[in-house]
């Protein structure tokens, strides 16, 4: 019998991201005791000779700290808008169109 030791946890809902090469996955997971974490995963595609192979990387972050980490994400988002970058257009990322928009730009015809 395979040891998973908890990993594959029942997943309560999840949201995938597509950011270029890369993927970001925001799911939340329960515990044996019936409570519930958060799994931050980004997964960044790379060329592996004629296949391709995923780079993963996970945060875990647990509901005592969801205030503090999106409180300390939002001053830092903050900070580069309007701080280091404050004549940048942000918001021309703020539509989920603007994605596509940009990968036509990009698409050879």
């Amino acid at each position: 019998m395979e040891d998973r030791r908890g990993y594959d946890r029942d997943e309560i809902f999840s949201k995938k991201v597509k950011a270029g090469k890369r993927t970001y996955f925001f799911d939340i997971k329960s515990t044996r005791g019936n409570d519930y974490y958060l799994t931050i995963t980004e997964s960044k595609r790379k060329a592996q000779g004629d296949s391709f192979s995923y780079e993963k990387h996970k945060i875990f972050l647990y509901k005592e700290d969801f205030f503090k980490f999106v409180e300390a994400l939002n001053e830092t988002v903050d900070h580069v808008k309007n701080e280091l970058m404050p004549d940048f257009d942000f918001e021309q990322f703020e539509s989920e169109d603007s994605e596509n928009e940009y990968r036509d730009e990009l698409r050879w015809e």
